[in-house]
């Protein structure tokens, strides 16, 4: 049986470029609605590229923490083609 932390990375491996998932999807995805900061933590501590932590972001459509900073977090997203609106980035 895999743990909380395997099934948020499996999820969030899936995520294709230029798409994002919120905190509270992945949660719900991995069985633990509700555990958005317990998401927030594992990916905090990701710095394996093959899991693209920087494409899961706030419900509110803003971005949320990135270990490498929110600013390059915007950038990469932004590189991959997704489209902040004005008010969320």
């Amino acid at each position: 049986m895999p743990t909380f932390t395997q099934k948020v990375f499996a999820i969030v491996k899936k995520i294709p470029r230029g798409e994002v998932l919120t905190y509270k999807e992945v949660t719900k995805r991995a069985g633990r609605p509700g555990a958005h900061r317990a998401v927030g933590n594992i990916l905090n501590k990701n710095f394996d590229p093959a899991i693209p932590c920087h494409r899961v972001i706030r419900s509110d459509g803003r971005t949320g923490g990135y270990n490498r900073g929110r600013e390059k977090k915007i950038e990469i997203l932004e590189t991959e083609g997704y489209k902040f609106s004005k008010k969320s980035s």
